[in-house]
């Protein structure tokens, strides 16, 4: 009630200019487009996530000068007397040359912005960044950035500044998605060609994002076409994918959907192997958008995704797993100074695991499906950019349970749903206080509440019940509340360089349990209970910024220190897996992470692209592991570094490479062995003392662009992944020496040797 009893007033006798940028060509809204009014002194803003900007000045004539990367820079002469609005559309550029004459005249953030820890990921660069068997992935891309680690060779998990890799929030249009990976994580749910805007905050959050530990990864879909109807897509080795979009009412409201799918399965069948011929190996994925104008200050919007996997053996397993979610945004305009977005939202996630074999056949399932109503607002004034809203998020969770046929010497389990609500709150304001101070200043409040029905159970340290509680449905059984402080400031030394500070605090009230280095089908969610406290974060961070050569150039060097409470691990031989009583194999500690970050990025020109470099520690510390010392987490590396080159030989052909290097995760490894009954078992002592060998890879692309030939337009993409042909490790394993049993020896498995590619895409 607090947050929508009235609007905070900042005193300022002048008029607001309000306005939507857009692509003259597709009437695409346009993210981040910077926006003057100059008189002598200059007032500047950018446009939100929405495309819509506003800013005031005292009433009379200004120039207005609008300008984004690859576009024309629209200016034009106005004279203030009242609240007005405007609509701007801007001109894309179609050649290298002329982006690199306008891309300088655009004041770079990176310098001036009180927000830390962003990285944007440009969609074009990420076109021509090689990867694996050469479909285009946003998560491996943000992988190549410092303080980002992968979870694994080839995959698409990743550590956050020494988070795990369940303590990222990862969006689309503003729904969760629980599982990002295909075909167990060697490619992402997201089909670049459906991307419009990535933004990755990396510790820094702003008010408006919560409920994770460790970064947000929001990513926003295309709006679609609404000049012409457009196509696009592409043909590779595995996969091929089609983006349809086009008006619905010309200049009114628009749609855009897009599918891709796999045809690794199409190879199997027409194996000779009759073991494989009938094997399954596919996923697919279909992004759709909708949008329209319901008059001038009113847009409404229905977005969703659907992806499935589907991987089985023939006569022995079958397993598939999915996301659903849906968006339904109102975006309306009350006036200049304020801008509301209203969302619900859906998303359901789920897996089916079958074993189909006589003896113990059985068929395990599970599923999160959630609930979410949000309100944003901000609100606008020449110093300050309000931002204040509300939401809540209902949890239906049912955990892993076992369905089996009499014959089946497997036991069937069913296991209580859990149901929550996560409400938050928050406030933010960006202020430019001072020339050269500018201020990122809010707060968060969340609350979660614990729901019936369920039996819930208190355990000892032991692990043994203590007490059952009988909770009935709709009833309150455990409640947290946490007050979340943000705070962001960037001193200006001059217009080329700056200091930055940061501190944030986040909580996290949904978990995953697993053993695995990354997200797996079959991860178990858990909420915060009576057993579970909420996960804590507060992370202190400092930057030196700095620009080069008219913004040509980025630099920073960033050093961070977070603290971690209420951290989860498990007991020696912990069973996970269809537990009702998952609970009692837990243990709770703390952590800290620590570390620098170096970033050197060449912006424009026929070579660019980046160099990163990260000193880091992960450290856990629980009492019944390691003596009660801190020891590494399974996510610490001390060292991280990344080499990423694009060159535009021609208008034509262009090179690209990346090279990373690694430190090895931590491992734990069996300290003896001792044999019962002629069956060897390990012995195992500290926890993550070992490492795994470094990882280190080269890859290589090449793009042809073929010629235009009127309205149709294709290219050549060619890559080699791992071009050293470096067997990097994927996992290792301790057995008995086939030559002499009373030994043990190390087998490690490597799965990518040089990886060829090719993809033809086209567009018209």
């Amino acid at each position: 009630m607090f947050f929508f009893s009235g609007l905070p007033c900042f005193a300022q006798k002048g008029v607001t200019l309000g306005g939507t940028i857009r692509d003259a060509g597709t009437g695409e809204s346009l993210i981040g487009a910077t926006v003057k009014l100059t008189d002598g002194s200059i007032a500047t803003v950018k446009s939100n996530n929405y495309g819509y900007f506003a800013l005031s000045k005292p009433a009379g004539k200004y120039t207005l000068t609008v300008s984004f990367v690859g576009y024309t820079t629209y200016s034009k002469s106005i004279e203030l007397k009242k609240n007005e609005q405007i609509d701007v559309q801007l001109v894309a550029l179609n050649t290298l040359s002329e982006v690199l004459v306008k891309a300088t005249d655009r004041k770079n953030e990176h310098v001036k912005s009180a927000q830390m820890d962003l990285q944007q990921i440009d969609m074009k660069t990420l076109n021509t960044i090689p990867v694996l068997l050469g479909e285009k992935d946003i998560l491996k891309t943000i992988q190549l950035l410092p303080g980002i680690k992968a979870a694994g060779e080839g995959n698409t998990g990743f550590y956050v500044r020494g988070g795990a890799a369940d303590q990222n929030l990862i969006l689309l249009d503003e729904a969760v998605v629980y599982n990002s990976s295909h075909l167990l994580g060697f490619f992402s749910t997201f089909n670049a060609d459906a991307i419009k805007d990535v933004s990755l905050y990396k510790g820094g959050m702003p008010a408006q994002y919560g409920g994770r530990l460790s970064s947000v990864l929001d990513v926003k879909m295309d709006d679609g076409n609404s000049k012409e109807y457009k196509f696009q897509g592409g043909i590779g080795l595995i996969a091929s994918r089609i983006k349809i979009e086009g008006p619905i009412v010309k200049d009114k409201g628009s749609f855009m959907v897009s599918f891709r799918r796999t045809y690794l399965d199409l190879f199997l069948k027409a194996s000779k192997d009759t073991t494989i011929s009938g094997s399954t190996l596919n996923f697919y994925d279909v992004n759709a958008k909708f949008n329209y104008r319901l008059g001038d200050k009113t847009v409404i919007y229905l977005s969703g995704y659907f992806g499935r996997d589907n991987i089985g053996v023939k006569d022995l397993f079958n397993n598939n797993w999915g996301n659903a979610t849906t968006t339904l945004r109102l975006n309306h305009i009350f006036n200049s100074k304020l801008f509301s977005n209203t969302s619900l939202i859906y998303n359901n996630y789920n897996y089916t695991v079958k074993l189909l074999n006589n003896a113990n056949d059985f068929t395990a399932k599970s599923f999160i499906r959630d609930f979410n109503l949000k309100q944003d607002f901000e609100s606008f004034n020449n110093k300050h950019l309000l931002k204040f809203g509300i939401n809540a998020t209902h949890h239906r969770i049912s955990p892993i349970g076992l369905e089996s046929p009499k014959t089946s010497q497997i036991n069937s389990l069913s296991q209580e749903k859990r149901y929550g609500l996560e409400t938050a709150a928050y406030i933010s304001d960006e202020w430019s206080a001072a020339k050269n101070i500018n201020v990122i200043y809010g707060l968060r409040l969340s609350g979660f509440w614990l729901l019936g029905p369920g039996n819930f159970k208190s355990y000892d340290a032991a692990g043994n019940t203590v007490k059952t509680d009988k909770i009935g449905s709709g009833r309150i059984y455990k409640n947290y509340i946490n007050l979340q402080p943000r705070f962001s400031i960037s001193y200006l030394l001059n217009e080329e360089n700056s200091l930055k500070f940061s501190y944030n605090r986040n909580s996290q009230n949904i978990h995953i349990l697993t053993n695995s280095n990354s997200s797996s089908p079959t991860d178990q969610y858990v909420l915060s209970s009576n057993n579970i406290k909420p996960e804590i974060a507060d992370q202190l961070a400092f930057g030196y910024f700095k620009n080069l050569s008219e913004n040509k150039y980025e630099l920073s060097a960033e050093v961070y220190y977070k603290w971690l409470q209420n951290q989860i691990d498990y007991k020696n031989a912990a069973q996970l897996i269809a537990n009702s009583d998952v609970e009692s194999e837990l243990l709770y500690g703390k952590g800290r992470a620590y570390g620098l970050e170096l970033f050197f990025k060449k912006k424009f020109g026929k070579l660019n692209g980046w160099f990163g470099y990260t000193l880091s520690r992960t450290e856990r510390r629980f009492a019944a592991l390691n003596n009660d010392r801190y020891f590494p987490a399974r996510q610490d590396r001390t060292h991280d570094l990344s080499f990423v080159g694009i060159y535009n030989l021609s208008k034509r052909w262009t090179f690209s490479s990346s090279l990373i290097y690694g430190t090895g995760n931590a491992v734990t490894y069996p300290a003896g062995k001792y044999v019962v009954n002629k069956q060897s078992y390990f012995y195992y002592t500290e926890r993550n003392a070992g490492r795994m060998p470094y990882t280190m890879r080269l890859d290589l692309s090449a793009t042809l662009e073929g010629k235009n030939t009127g309205k149709f337009h294709s290219s050549w993409n060619f890559g080699i992944y791992n071009a050293l042909a470096r067997k990097n490790p994927y996992s290792i394993d301790f057995i008995n020496d086939p030559q002499n049993p009373k030994k043990i020896v190390a087998e490690q498995t490597s799965l990518f040797g040089i990886i060829p590619s090719i993809t033809w895409n086209f567009k018209f």
